[in-house]
């Protein structure tokens, strides 16, 4: 019998979202001789993360789900799925899974693991209560962000109490609670050795979209919903071209809001400057044609997105949504506004453009910032002590 931890990462969906990019990312940095990972998932349509999963030699399974009611319908299933293959930690991520994973150790009796990605504020009233509800059904809560700890400590209606959990080469936070689960800060993280910024691949892009090679661009990566405000950031664009007009915008993704957003791009007239490809796989080229990264986000946890870039040496301009203050230092790696105030954000643009000098300078702190704090190697070792710590517990419970 292999003496390998086996962990399961339970999530609704494997499609190209901040955390579902994360588990392939992560996959690529663990420790595979001490750890076995699986990973499941319900929504058959959004499956973008699946081949690079299984590239690396880990399996994953769809529990088939056509809407969240369905996922609790797979409670036995994934029950069954983890005592066949003698899971010992689940791994699940945002509220809907988390809900299902809590249900499913309840059963089995095998440690569940929750990372919490968003503030609470931000879930509907049914997403909200019934997360609410469950968490007490599980080991361990990992907030993303400072920011995310605050909305679980202010929501959960738990009291924590803090310690350190040793590990090898680095130490976790650890905040517990008698009968309570734990409440722990693990954030975010990129590979920086794979983005690196490819001046090549970027200057193959700028061709394919038709933008000149010294042209100024500006450009995000998202999903189009709502709490991305991508048609503010479309204004923010206009706003830029009336003062920069040989500046070029790249907006990198999909999502319900599209047609929206495309009838924006053309009532303002600037279809030729803002270019939409569409949803990208391997998006370190996009990066390498972007000289500057900006967000116009109203809420965040801390986006996968924005350490990439970052990690890609773009510099940055954004709202202090969420956790984008917690890795953006002011003036040293980016510029940052109120969420209110969107259309700082058009000066800053300006202002980056103008000032060649700054724009370098933040793009080099950029990449310092995440190199030195956001490293994914960093977080893969924080979880796998997480992981260690629970299999150890349980052991010595006799299960």
């Amino acid at each position: 019998m292999s003496n390998k931890v086996k962990v399961l990462h339970l999530i609704k969906s494997l499609g190209r979202g901040g955390a579902e990019m994360l588990l392939p990312e992560t996959l690529k940095v663990h420790n595979r001789e001490e750890f076995i990972f699986y990973y499941a998932y319900f929504l058959p349509w959004k499956d973008q993360m699946v081949p690079a999963i299984v590239e690396q030699g880990a399996t994953t399974i769809c529990f088939k789900a056509n809407n969240n009611l369905q996922m609790f319908q797979r409670v036995g299933e994934i029950s069954q799925y983890v005592q066949d293959h003698q899971i010992d930690v689940i791994h699940s991520h945002l509220p809907w899974a988390g809900v299902v994973a809590r249900l499913v150790g309840k059963k089995t009796g095998v440690p569940v693991i929750y990372t919490e990605h968003n503030k609470w504020e931000r879930y509907n009233k049914i997403t909200y209560w019934l997360n609410k509800l469950s968490f007490r059904w599980q080991d361990a809560a990992v907030a993303v962000s400072d920011d995310v700890q605050q909305s679980i400590r202010k929501n959960s209606s738990i009291n924590f109490r803090e310690f350190i959990l040793p590990v090898k080469q680095s130490s976790v936070k650890v905040y517990e609670t008698t009968h309570e689960p734990y409440l722990l800060n693990v954030l975010n993280g990129v590979n920086t050795n794979h983005f690196v910024r490819d001046e090549e691949a970027g200057l193959l892009i700028r061709q394919e979209l038709g933008i000149p090679a010294n042209a100024p661009v500006i450009g995000t990566v998202s999903v189009f919903r709502f709490q991305k405000r991508l048609d503010i950031w479309i204004e923010i664009a206009a706003a830029i071209l009336q003062k920069i007009p040989e500046a070029h915008f790249i907006i990198v993704g999909d999502g319900p809001l599209k047609e929206e957003l495309l009838v924006k791009r053309k009532s303002l007239g600037i279809g030729e400057r803002i270019h939409m490809p569409g949803l990208k796989i391997d998006v370190k080229p996009y990066f390498s044609a972007m000289d500057i990264y900006m967000m116009s986000s109203i809420f965040e946890g801390l986006p996968i997105a924005l350490l990439e870039a970052m990690s890609c040496g773009c510099a940055v301009i954004s709202t202090k949504a969420g956790g984008v203050g917690e890795v953006v230092e002011e003036g040293k790696s980016g510029l940052l506004c109120e969420v209110n105030n969107y259309m700082k954000l058009a000066d800053y643009g300006v202002q980056l453009m103008h000032s060649s000098d700054q724009r370098f300078a933040l793009a080099e702190g950029a990449r310092k910032r995440v190199v030195a704090d956001f490293s994914i190697t960093k977080m893969a070792k924080q979880l796998e002590a997480l992981y260690l710590f629970f299999k150890d517990e349980r052991i010595s419970q006799g299960n």
